[in-house]
């Protein structure tokens, strides 16, 4: 993958149409003086998330949405791998409950799925894959987080499974955690601290 930006980069495109997805991301990318524009500001196609890996599902919305409107794209995937499930679900994380499925669809499956399962083997780990693609310029950032699943939910604050997923060093759950708390700590915000370095690297904000 090409490392190296030949422009100025001075917007990038945020290939979600998640608005939670969107305020943490925005979030991180503050302090880089680029302006971001998500799925809700410009034309843009669906992406069909058909691959069977998190890298090839955010490559993907990447790729596409920069092919589409000539700006920088850059696409997240996310799953949720719990041990007890043997890493389900997985790149099915967001529609766990079928397709159109919400975020208490969700929980409430996995919380079924769980039911009886001691504290002990409910471990589970958050991954995020960050794909910026620009041009022939690809970059991928991981994050990951270790948790366990509560057997209730707990906290008002985040989305999707935050309330059933418990870091233990904190004792709360990620929807008891403030934006800046998870950030600092999360899948997501690790793999955007990562981004983040790489896009200081090498972009050259104008």
């Amino acid at each position: 993958m090409n490392s190296k930006l030949l422009v100025k980069l001075d917007k990038i495109l945020l290939a979600t149409r998640n608005r939670d997805k969107i305020k943490e991301i925005a979030d991180a990318l503050n302090n880089l003086n680029i302006n971001i524009v998500s799925a809700f500001d410009v034309d843009v196609p669906e992406v069909d998330e058909d691959q069977e890996t998190l890298e090839g599902n955010a490559l993907k919305k990447a790729r596409e949405l920069a092919l589409a409107t000539g700006l920088p794209a850059l696409a997240d995937d996310t799953g949720l791998e719990v041990e007890a499930l043997n890493g389900a679900p997985g790149v099915y994380s967001s529609r766990y409950a079928g397709a159109g499925a919400s975020y208490d669809d969700n929980v409430n499956k996995l919380l079924t799925e769980l039911e009886g399962v001691p504290p002990s083997r409910r471990q589970a780990r958050f991954r995020t894959v960050m794909a910026f693609v620009y041009n022939d310029t690809e970059h991928l950032a991981q994050g990951e987080c270790q948790g366990l699943i509560t057997e209730t939910k707990r906290g008002e604050q985040g989305f999707g499974y935050d309330p059933v997923f418990l870091v233990p060093e904190q004792d709360k759950t990620f929807a008891e955690m403030t934006l800046a708390e998870k950030n600092n700590i999360s899948h997501r915000g690790r793999a955007l601290a990562k981004m983040v370095e790489y896009l200081r690297g090498v972009a050259q904000p104008g």
